[in-house]
């Protein structure tokens, strides 16, 4: 399956205390993203999204039900930045 629109996968961002905080300190952005994509389609409508290079994601399924991708970005892009363009911090 091929990436037509990231937003499709890319659901919204999470916006917890906890998230908001592994922004800053992890380099990590934490999106809610479609339950049925893969880590590689989350990977490649990010980077896709976003114009970033992502090195790892993790993901879970929460007590609501949502899939939750951790994304962590390459050491050279930085979370916060694309936290700044989505209004989050």
């Amino acid at each position: 399956m091929t990436v037509m629109d990231p937003w499709k996968i890319l659901l919204h961002p999470s916006m917890t205390e906890k998230s908001i905080g592994m922004i800053e300190k992890e380099n990590k952005i934490v999106f809610i993203v479609d339950r049925k994509a893969n880590k590689k389609q989350i990977r490649e409508a990010f980077e896709k999204a976003f114009n970033v290079k992502v090195e790892k994601v993790n993901t879970l399924i929460d007590r609501k039900g949502q899939k939750k991708a951790f994304i962590k970005l390459k050491p050279e892009f930085k979370a916060i930045d694309i936290a700044v363009r989505l209004g989050i911090v």
